[in-house]
């Protein structure tokens, strides 16, 4: 497909942006759904972020928020979905007809179709505990939640933001422990890592598998060409995981919809994710 003065430009922006498989994966689906747009990633630091989104939306473009910038993101929208207003953080933005900076955070729907994938039977019930408090814990215990899930137990190294996303979000399902030492030999159905840790092959893990009891899976956000620190300690013990590539392409088939109105090619998508990271 050739790139023309009348292409819709869409861009990821956040920082770093250089490990995203993002762009191979839209321009992949760009390509397979016969739209004309083209998608790139922009390294932008926080005070550039209004204008990059309010000038794309303006000339009829849009795009996706990553770290560290998605709760920035939700303060530049005019008009911001429930997803939005209940996490008070943005993913995907578009500008519309109406001249106006919509937003989205398809991070929500991105993680509940990969935790159904996941999780063996319905989520609903499970015990699950939550490392991180940023935008992406705001979309894991906001789809956890509307999945039926029975508690979920919050840790962020800073406990006074978990407790921000407790009363935001959790309500009486949520609660929030200062130190992962004071779960010492509890179970849990589902550990989810919804920290930056893990971007860099360098990084621990941000949990140490053995001080619990008992765990029945694993979710990382964070994704890579190898397994990440956090799906390498939960395997080295026999625990069942899996990194964030399912989840990257979910919420990207996700934007895609609001972008475009249409259905995205999710099997694509996938294929484009994986052709991307050799063995």
């Amino acid at each position: 497909m050739s790139i023309t003065a009348s292409t819709r430009a869409l861009a990821l922006f956040g920082d770093p942006v250089s490990h995203s498989m993002s762009p191979t994966i839209q321009n992949a689906a760009f390509t397979a759904a016969g739209v004309d747009g083209v998608y790139v990633a922009v390294r932008c630091a926080s005070d550039d972020l209004h204008g990059f989104m309010r000038g794309l939306s303006k000339a009829g473009g849009g795009g996706n928020i990553t770290l560290p910038h998605k709760e920035k993101a939700a303060s530049v929208l005019d008009v911001a979905s429930p997803a939005v207003r209940r996490t008070g953080a943005c993913n995907t933005f578009w500008g519309d007809d109406d001249g106006q900076v919509h937003g989205d955070n398809t991070d929500v729907d991105g993680f509940q179709r990969a935790l159904v994938s996941f999780v063996d039977g319905s989520p609903s019930g499970i015990r699950v505990l939550l490392l991180g408090a940023g935008g992406a814990a705001r979309a894991a215990l906001m789809g956890l939640l509307e999945e039926g899930a029975e508690e979920v137990i919050i840790f962020n190294r800073t406990g006074e933001r978990a407790r921000g996303v407790a009363r935001r979000i959790g309500g009486e399902k949520t609660r929030v422990v200062p130190l992962l030492e004071e779960l010492r030999s509890e179970s849990f159905d589902l550990v989810v890592n919804a920290t930056r840790l893990g971007l860099s092959e360098s990084d621990p893990s941000p949990l140490d598998f053995d001080i619990l009891h008992q765990v029945g899976g694993a979710i990382d956000f964070v994704y890579g060409r190898k397994p990440t620190p956090f799906v390498r300690a939960a395997e080295a013990l026999g625990i069942r995981a899996t990194d964030g590539a399912e989840m990257l392409v979910q919420q990207a088939a996700a934007s895609f919809e609001r972008w475009w109105g249409e259905p995205a090619p999710v099997d694509v998508m996938r294929a484009a994710m994986k052709e991307s990271q050799p063995e």
